[in-house]
């Protein structure tokens, strides 16, 4: 375990000390399980791409580019 200090106010503290009486857990049990609650809504869930698959496209089968092509199409060279 890492020791560390947390700073609560007045009400805080009172509710905390309430709240351990009533549940017969210790203080520091119910910080841990306040911190680990916090810190496991914090954790990035996995990526959800919101656009996949929205484009306009038309819904032709995607076509690679050719350097050369590109090329030609903005100099305008070709």
């Amino acid at each position: 375990m890492h020791k560390t200090s947390v700073y609560l106010t007045v009400s805080e503290a009172e509710q905390l000390r309430r709240a351990a009486t009533r549940t017969g857990r210790s203080q520091a049990q119910l910080i841990r399980e306040g911190v680990r609650l916090v810190t496991a809504e914090a954790q990035p869930g996995p990526r959800v791409f919101h656009s996949l698959g929205q484009g306009h496209g038309g819904g032709a089968p995607y076509r690679g580019w050719d350097a050369e092509e590109l090329h030609r199409s903005v100099t305008g060279r070709g």
